[in-house]
């Protein structure tokens, strides 16, 4: 089925009644097979957990892991997500990092010189907890005995990408042969008591041969071994509406990336590659005080059943500014 793309206009501020049209429209045929939608969250009426993606924060880490662990407990952060490559990571997950790395000015991911079992002790010190992290699809493929090692010494349920590699993305019989990739990777990991993750990164949100194949992803990866982590700026970014998407496919999106935008921007190209997406790393906002409707999304994903919210800000300039606006503004909203 052809679909068209959601225009980003339904992502500012003010557009409520948009958003529900948009998604029935757009989506409305596609709820048929996505199940019963989950009910929202109980308990009290705002997050009750809110988390922060460490790609936020290297630099800190780098400077003094424990120190940078005490100020996310003492801002009220209760959840961390941590980031590759690890010191299991296949060598070319280390030079593709290495390569990175240098050009963000950055020296270490992972554990930052510590075992997962010491960086359990950290977070236990400081009433935090781990749910999830992001490595890569050739060290979850060769190497998941040690991956799920660190993850259960961490206390972690979800193991995933943070992208599909370029080269495994360049028609649309290569995602679909992704989505066998993820379902077989996903049954694996369930038996060693992991979750396949996948993070959207603002690419295959527009149509390739006549579909979109970000859905055609989540039509053909089965949902009890596939969960996906919606970055709600690479979304909007890649021409998509956060909120029809999680409307429309109720009960896949566990995980969010919370972004805001300092205006409505999207790629010059496709998305594809990390030169277009550190070319918007500066339109990147502190949560709440940007464009984007959180309010609107993060209501939406509570109904659709998103369990764990990471504040994000790509290597944020002002880290300690951030954390602390963000916190106020997330800790603030009320469903």
């Amino acid at each position: 089925m052809t679909q068209s793309p959601l225009t980003l206009e339904s992502i500012v501020m003010d557009r409520r009644d948009f958003i529900k049209s948009a998604a029935a429209a757009a989506f409305g045929s596609l709820m048929a097979g996505c199940g019963t939608k989950p009910e929202a969250l109980s308990g009290p009426a705002g997050l009750e957990r809110i988390g922060v993606a460490l790609f936020t924060i290297p630099s800190m880490l780098e400077q003094d892991f424990a120190a940078a662990m005490r100020k996310l407990a003492d801002i009220g952060y209760r959840e961390v997500e941590f980031f590759g490559p690890f010191p299991y990571s296949v060598p070319e997950a280390h030079e593709r990092w290495r390569s990175v790395a240098e050009t963000l000015g950055l020296s270490q991911s992972g554990y930052f010189g510590r075992t997962p079992r010491q960086v359990r002790e950290i977070l236990d010190e400081n009433g935090l907890s781990s749910p999830s992290m992001h490595a890569d699809i050739k060290t979850l493929q060769t190497r998941l005995e040690e991956v799920a090692e660190a993850a259960h010494a961490l206390g972690q349920r979800f193991a995933g990408i943070p992208s599909i590699p370029p080269q495994e993305r360049e028609s649309l019989d290569d995602y679909k042969r992704m989505a066998d990739v993820f379902n077989e990777l996903g049954a694996r990991m369930d038996k060693v008591g992991l979750k396949f993750m996948y993070h959207n990164h603002g690419y295959g949100l527009v149509e390739m041969e006549g579909e979109i194949p970000f859905n055609l992803l989540l039509e053909r990866t089965d949902p009890n071994l596939v969960a996906l982590e919606m970055d709600v700026f690479w979304m909007v970014a890649g021409r998509a509406d956060p909120v029809a998407y999680l409307d429309a496919y109720p009960g896949r999106f566990q995980l969010m990336h919370v972004k805001d935008m300092t205006k409505v921007v999207r790629f010059a190209g496709d998305g594809g590659d990390p030169t277009q997406w550190i070319e918007l790393f500066p339109y990147i906002a502190d949560a709440g005080s940007g464009v984007l409707d959180l309010e609107a999304i993060i209501t939406q994903a509570r109904k659709s059943g998103t369990q764990h919210y990471y504040l994000e800000r790509d290597l944020a300039s002002s880290p300690d500014k951030t954390l602390e606006a963000s916190y106020q503004y997330l800790s603030s909203l009320e469903f």
